[in-house]
């Protein structure tokens, strides 16, 4: 039982019997009573006053009359000019509680071939360290975000790209090349995933160093500032070459999965 729609369907009901005419479903207006009125509902009379020839005060007060008399759902009422504002009877919530309790799936939106199809992609292991309690966290994040997208009515997906390493992984390696001196986790008594983090922001660094100066350049030729900031980023010589070792990586290059194997 929905009780806005009882509500509906017994204002259609009491138009007809205290009016003599019928109306349509969209002519009923129900509305949240404002805070500070008593009521769960409110009715806006005014589209019936044509209907009842009254006063929206006499509409409301002989609508609300009916209602009280003759719907379950509703309790009690009072007018406020021409809103009726419902109170709504406390054994419709219980039976709107006692719906939802029967009901495994309330709430849920069932998919359709026409629904959305949505891919959640959880959660790709750390390239630099095992598994460990942080992933299982993220392993539940996702699926619950995809429980949720199911629950929506969406036609869900869910993917996990195992070993995913990406442009990620070479920003590290190529600073590395760099600027690392052949320093490893043993020389330098750092962490294999720290040491690898420190030369990811170090490129990080560098790439931000040359987009600043061809932004520079770029606006001193008439570029706009957000043109020549994106032109910037793409164009770097750094971001390129990270780039270059990513399309290495995924062809295999023997010299880049050994770099990465080191």
């Amino acid at each position: 039982m929905k009780i806005e729609n009882e509500i509906v369907s017994a204002v259609i009901t009491a138009i007809k019997q205290l009016y003599g005419q019928e109306i349509a479903e969209s002519t009923v207006q129900l509305q949240k009573t404002k805070a500070g009125f008593e009521g769960n509902l409110t009715l806006v009379v005014f589209p019936f006053l044509k209907i009842s020839r009254k006063n929206p005060e006499s509409t409301a007060q002989e609508i609300g009359q009916w209602l009280k008399e003759n719907s379950s759902v509703v309790y009690d009422f009072n007018v406020v000019k021409g809103f009726l504002n419902l109170v709504i009877d406390q054994k419709a919530w219980f039976g709107l509680l006692q719906d939802i309790d029967n009901h495994p799936l309330f709430g849920f939106k069932e998919a359709t071939d026409d629904s959305p199809l949505v891919m959640i992609e959880y959660s790709s292991p750390n390239t630099n360290k095992p598994l460990h309690l942080g992933h299982v966290r993220n392993n539940l994040l996702g699926w619950s975000l995809s429980q949720i997208m199911a629950a929506n009515g969406n036609r869900v997906v869910k993917t996990n790209i195992v070993n995913d390493r990406g442009i990620h992984i070479c920003k590290s390696m190529l600073a590395w090349l760099k600027w690392g001196n052949g320093e490893t986790p043993e020389t330098s008594g750092k962490k294999g995933d720290h040491l690898i983090g420190d030369y990811y922001v170090l490129f990080d660094k560098h790439y931000r160093e040359e987009i600043a100066q061809l932004k520079s350049q770029y606006i001193s030729q008439g570029i706009e500032e957000k043109e020549a900031e994106e032109k910037a980023k793409a164009e770097a010589p750094l971001i390129k070459e990270a780039h270059e070792m990513l399309v290495k990586w995924e062809q295999n290059d023997p010299d880049v999965r050994a770099l990465w194997e080191r």
